[in-house]
């Protein structure tokens, strides 16, 4: 990123994922990784810096700043992963309603790649890294359903990228290693989400909710959860692909955030 002033962007892929190793035993769910990349951001000689997350990467911030909040300017997320607050279900904005809406939506027809991947990874797994048609399938489905493209995915993920994306899985075959932290970290995230388990993460908190999100949680059922919440935007477009969907305005989002808490 060009900015003002100079910032370092760590970009670590998980394990099992991209050219990263592929565990080799069980245990590797979001609070180790989180507290491999702290150890990471060490070795690398920074004692503190910012986290930023999307999909996986929301739970894994979000766990840095639970586990390790003096290591932490803030954290970023897009978005926060809380739940409604009851107190707020007999006087719901027409948003709340639309977002509650889109989560039963995504329950009901499009949460069977979940259920495969934490309950039988390594069942689907075999034919992600045998098959391309199965990894293509499997993949560019999500990117189809979940990205602000009006039903047009190339109109904002060309051909090229997509392709691009697909060979990180293909290449290294982490198809079924990938699948595996659903298995690992799953049903911690939705208890974290249904606020049956998890502390109050308290680190300043950025949040950016973008409208083809899948969860878009209204900021007073976020603050119950992200009590320091220093920055919300909810941008115009994008959806839950958006550093992939609208890379330029995801910078602006992080540099928004993290220019007041450096």
């Amino acid at each position: 990123m060009r900015t003002k002033r100079p910032v370092l962007g760590v970009c670590p892929s998980l394990p099992g994922y991209g050219f990263s190793d592929k565990p080799a035993a069980p245990g590797w769910g979001i609070e180790r990784i989180s507290d491999t990349w702290c150890e990471l951001m060490a070795r690398l000689g920074y004692r503190r810096f910012g986290a930023q997350g999307s999909d996986w990467g929301t739970s894994i911030a979000t766990s840095i700043g639970q586990r390790q909040p003096d290591r932490v300017a803030g954290i970023h997320l897009m978005p926060p992963l809380a739940p409604p607050d009851p107190a707020t279900l007999d006087d719901l904005t027409g948003a709340e309603r639309a977002a509650l809406a889109t989560l039963r939506e995504a329950d009901e027809w499009g949460s069977g790649y979940s259920a495969q991947q934490s309950t039988r990874p390594q069942t689907v797994g075999y034919g992600l890294v045998d098959s391309p048609a199965a990894l293509r399938a499997w993949i560019v489905e999500k990117f189809w359903s979940w990205t602000d493209s009006g039903g047009d995915l190339h109109r904002v993920i060309t051909r090229d990228e997509l392709l691009d994306n697909l060979m990180l899985y293909w290449l290294p075959g982490t198809g079924a290693s990938s699948a595996r932290l659903y298995w690992e970290s799953l049903r911690q995230v939705n208890e974290q989400i249904s606020g049956s388990a998890g502390a109050p993460v308290t680190v300043p908190t950025g949040c950016s909710v973008f409208p083809k999100e899948l969860q878009r949680p209204s900021r007073r059922w976020a603050e119950r959860r992200f009590p320091n919440i220093r920055y919300w935007n909810e941008p115009g477009k994008g959806g839950h692909f958006a550093a992939f969907e609208q890379p330029a305005l995801f910078v602006d989002e992080v540099r928004s955030f993290f220019r007041p808490v450096r």
